[in-house]
């Protein structure tokens, strides 16, 4: 359909928004990109309300307010909810203009999640709405795009959200037994009588080692082609552990064809045996399987603030007390010297011990003076660590309660899926 003005006029609720047909036809909400590519006037009735070809006005008898909202995420890229407006119906506006949950900020998320299960509904689809025909004018290639896009949201899927699908679990399981072996193995390596065990049968070792490499190869590759975005992917921090976790045995492999395959070569032997105690890093991809870990996590990325709030606290006290400690048992006093409290790096060893209360014992004050202020150190050094110990457990469980909200929706897509 050949609009005859390039200014576009878009009419919610009785609230007007003009725009260029560049901006339009690149605008973020699908419903009013598509109106550029409708060829008839009935195809443009089939995505608005009403529309006017003198002005060249569309019409939408939408909630106005939400549309205002909704207008702030396509300047700022920031979604929130209307205040005062019920948080389903507001999804509901989203899902008519063409957008999805995984738009809306991380808080509001968690609102329209504890919406949903408190009323006992799993999701939303923007068929829920209204059933819109598909217009008639979309070409094969934009429907084989559309295919494409959904079979790698599908592959995404299954490798990052465990419980999303019979598939996702069993690529989990799959994923857990070999971190499992690779682990076993790893440990057994660090027995006395590996090495003449290994000789025996050095080439099963080596299978079973390559079988689990190349799992974890594979599905990082596959993990990385199907991302939306790759340099996100890229930056993520278990993202980067696994290939910190991967990348060893490809290095030994390398140097073992280079002639260094030997264990007690100096530097080159140390290196090596560095890199094959970095596979310790595979426990890390089993935060992606269990929700413990995964709350863990979360809650250490969002309460970073109470975790630097804590280490500073920490060090400051520390400074102080082993600057005392240092004075009390060995600056002071030239006859009964405690040489455990040497250096004030020395005296930090002690400080940091009996604050955290574990006192193992090794090092000690034996003056009067050094005592009293030993006491002084546990006792502050309870109340320190206690200081954001509050914020850090209500994240913990708020963390917690999302992420057991999000697998419980999973759990219930899942056994509908089975159930048909």
């Amino acid at each position: 359909m050949k609009f005859g003005k390039s200014i576009c006029v878009l009419n919610v609720g009785g609230t007007r928004y003009a725009f260029t047909r560049e901006v339009i036809r690149d605008f973020p909400l699908r419903r009013v990109s598509r109106l550029i590519a409708c060829a008839t006037e009935k195809e443009v009735l089939e995505l608005c309300d009403d529309y006017d070809r003198d002005r060249n006005e569309f019409f939408f008898d939408r909630h106005a307010q939400a549309f205002v909202f909704i207008m702030l995420y396509v300047r700022s890229g920031k979604l929130r909810f209307v205040p005062g407006v019920c948080e389903l119906s507001f999804y509901t506006e989203m899902l008519y203009w063409g957008l999805e949950s995984a738009h809306l900020d991380s808080c509001c998320q968690k609102r329209l999640d504890d919406r949903m299960s408190d009323i006992g509904l799993d999701t939303l689809s923007e068929g829920d709405i209204e059933d819109e025909p598909q217009s008639p004018g979309e070409s094969v290639q934009e429907a084989e795009l559309t295919c494409r896009a959904r079979w790698l949201e599908k592959m995404r899927k299954a490798f990052e959200e465990p419980n999303s699908s019979l598939v996702a679990q069993l690529l989990a399981s799959v994923s857990v037994i070999f971190v499992i072996v690779s682990m076993i193995m790893l440990c057994a390596s660090t027995l006395p009588d590996w090495d003449t065990a290994k000789r025996t049968t050095v080439e099963e070792h080596r299978i079973v080692e390559a079988v689990c490499i190349g799992w974890f190869t594979a599905e990082c590759i596959v993990r990385f082609l199907v991302a939306k975005d790759k340099w996100d992917f890229l930056r993520r921090p278990l993202n980067i552990i696994d290939v910190i976790a991967i990348t060893p045995y490809y290095v030994t492999m390398a140097m073992a064809r280079a002639g260094m395959p030997g264990a007690g070569l100096g530097v080159a032997g140390v290196i090596l045996r560095v890199l094959r105690m970095m596979r310790v890093f595979w426990l890390m991809k089993l935060a992606r399987h269990f929700l413990g870990l995964q709350t863990l996590g979360l809650t250490l990325r969002r309460c970073y603030r109470e975790m630097v709030m804590l280490m500073v606290f920490v060090c400051v006290a520390m400074a102080i007390y082993s600057a005392l400690a240092q004075l009390l048992e060995h600056g002071l006093d030239l006859e009964t010297q405690n040489s455990d409290y040497a250096s004030i790096p020395a005296a930090a060893w002690w400080v940091i011990i009996s604050m955290t209360t574990v006192g193992y014992g090794d090092v000690y004050p034996v003056t009067i003076g050094g005592r009293v202020l030993g006491g002084m150190c546990v006792v502050s050094g309870i109340v320190l660590l206690a200081l954001p110990i509050t914020f850090i457990y209500h994240s913990f469980v708020q963390c917690y309660h999302e992420l057991k909200l999000r697998s419980a929706r999973y759990a219930r897509n899942l056994s509908a899926e089975m159930l048909r």
